[in-house]
């Protein structure tokens, strides 16, 4: 017996209808290219995304065409994310940071349509342009007057949306399993895999972040969104704001410590995303700059995402008042699938312990299902000491990659495998140890390099740090420890080790450490420990 309820499609562009009608004089607030704040709302968004669908229809995008950007943070790229989905075609975020054949393989791969994109990039796509075989139009996205020496044939953005009506526009009704995004994988091994998302999912995603025990996201919020669009959705933080009516705060291209800063400070920002190394900035502007003031901040809680965040930020944004909660996940799991939230009983321990907690990728959120397995493919319990290839599933976990690339990724019960090597506590807290690729395997025992990675940090003297293991004739590999020091500090081997013998087991101490000036990262955030491989591949460790 079925029971006897509506059954209306989840589709991204009931989210913008329902941000109009209950929450229309919200603000949105923009940094441009061009170098202007935009200062709009709900109701201004949504009269310039029926512009936006009619001028996309005008171009001749259909149901299912890609349409791909390159930009930053800003309110046109946002428009973007509710006026393609909107009509039924896909919207194919790229990352401007990846190399230019990265880029030439994900538009042409992803089959984009149209290109739209931000004057910064204008050189890039000039470049680029020969090489995008199935492209038909590119879109600047800015005003007639600032088009300046943009590739020939484009078209200026504002001048496609002048050209149409605001007037009421029937949103097609279709099937929520629709594709409604296309994101591509970092690519740190072979090329880039596209993960290809549903309106569903996204709109199951969506109320997973508002949740209490999720990213509590609500209408009481002012978010400054320091996550890319162009990295897995911005983790989905567009769609809530909108399902909730949240402030939405965009950086434009300037994701530097001091400027993220003056826009939390000086919009009121309460709540805040970004991978490690844009609060590593924002912590480096606070310390160089006596005017910033961290009192001045109404921070109340930060996302840390992308990777395994440093024990030493959760600890720095607790000093100054802040709650900072892990999240987990990757382009494959939509992308959240745990968050690391302390549970009731774990509110009253010292302050220590909680941190100890908060140190952990989190717990799997409703809908996601976690599990840890050995190489064997057995389950392993959940007690906290257990390490295997953790895997998941749920109703935003890919099924396959886009065009079928890598083949089936899933085992015969549906589970993903991650790559990421992890334990699982009694309470469900995950706690990666490593990536596969990554750990350190030295005497038949695991080493892992990220907490390693994190006692270091604990540092005063270290501003970034990575482990690598390094091949050695007796125990097969060992970890070799590569330091960024803070501006004007001075640590030494010696002392790093002496620091580290009171926090890791002694036999997990570094064979070799190193100085170097920075430390090679990914177009989101990540380490490149490959680079980090590639680079000491000659290095002998010492006898």
């Amino acid at each position: 017996m079925l029971g006897l309820m509506q059954d209306r499609q989840l589709l991204v562009s009931g989210l913008l209808r329902h941000a109009e009608s209950y929450h229309p004089d919200v603000e949105i607030i923009s940094k441009t290219c061009e170098g202007a704040v935009v200062r709009s709302s709900y109701r201004q968004l949504g009269a310039r995304v029926r512009r936006l669908a009619r001028a996309l229809e005008a171009l001749g995008v259909k149901p299912g065409d890609r349409v791909a950007t390159l930009a930053w943070n800003t309110h046109r790229h946002l428009e973007l994310y509710f006026a393609v989905s909107g009509i039924g075609a896909v919207l194919h975020t790229v990352n401007p940071r990846l190399f230019p054949e990265q880029i030439d393989y994900i538009v042409n791969h992803g089959g984009a349509k149209c290109v739209f994109f931000d004057i910064t990039f204008g050189d890039l796509v000039a470049t680029q342009r020969a090489g995008f075989t199935e492209v038909e139009t590119l879109v600047a996205m800015t005003d007639a007057d600032h088009m300046g020496d943009m590739p020939d044939g484009a078209l200026a953005y504002e001048d496609l949306l002048a050209d149409q009506t605001d007037a009421p526009y029937d949103w097609p009704e279709f099937d929520e399993r629709t594709a409604s995004a296309l994101c591509y994988t970092s690519g740190t091994t072979g090329n880039p895999k596209g993960v290809l998302y549903s309106h569903r999912s996204t709109l199951l995603h969506s109320f997973v972040v508002t949740q209490a025990d999720g990213l509590q996201l609500s209408n009481a919020d002012s978010t400054l969104l320091a996550v890319p669009l162009f990295h897995v959705n911005a983790w989905g933080v567009p769609y809530a704001s909108a399902m909730v009516g949240a402030k939405l705060v965009l950086p434009g291209p300037q994701l530097d410590g001091k400027s993220l800063y003056d826009l939390a400070r000086d919009e009121g920002c309460t709540f805040s995303l970004g991978v490690p190394t844009v609060w590593l900035g924002l912590f480096q502007h606070l310390d160089r700059d006596p005017a910033a003031d961290a009192g001045a901040l109404m921070l109340n809680r930060v996302v840390i995402g992308g990777s395994a965040a440093p024990r030493a930020i959760i600890q720095r944004f607790r000093d100054i008042g802040v709650t900072a909660i892990q999240a987990w996940g990757m382009s494959e799991t939509g992308p959240v699938a745990a968050i690391c939230t302390l549970l009731a009983r774990q509110r009253d321990l010292p302050e220590n312990e909680q941190v100890d907690i908060q140190t952990l990728q989190g717990r799997g959120i409703y809908g996601v299902e976690l599990r840890v397995v050995d190489d064997e493919g057995n389950i392993l319990p959940h007690d906290g000491k257990s390490a295997g290839d953790l895997q998941v599933r749920g109703p935003w976990v890919t099924s396959g990659y886009f065009r079928g690339e890598g083949g089936d990724v899933l085992d015969g019960d549906g589970w993903f495998s991650t790559g990421d090597v992890a334990n699982i506590n009694p309470d469900g807290f995950v706690r990666l140890t490593d990536r596969s690729k990554d750990v350190i395997k030295s005497g038949g025992e695991w080493i892992s390099s990220i907490d390693l990675e994190n006692a270091a940090m604990s540092h005063p003297a270290v501003e970034e740090a990575a482990v690598i293991g390094r091949p050695h004739p007796k125990w097969q590999e060992r970890p070799m420890l590569i330091v960024v020091r803070k501006p004007g500090a001075e640590v030494t081997p010696e002392e790093l080790t002496t620091h580290l013998e009171g926090l890791v087991a002694k036999w997990w101490l570094p064979d070799a450490t190193e100085f170097v000036d920075e430390l090679p990262h990914t177009a989101t955030g990540k380490l490149q420990k490959m680079k980090l491989r590639e680079q000491f591949a000659d290095y002998q460790l010492p006898a």
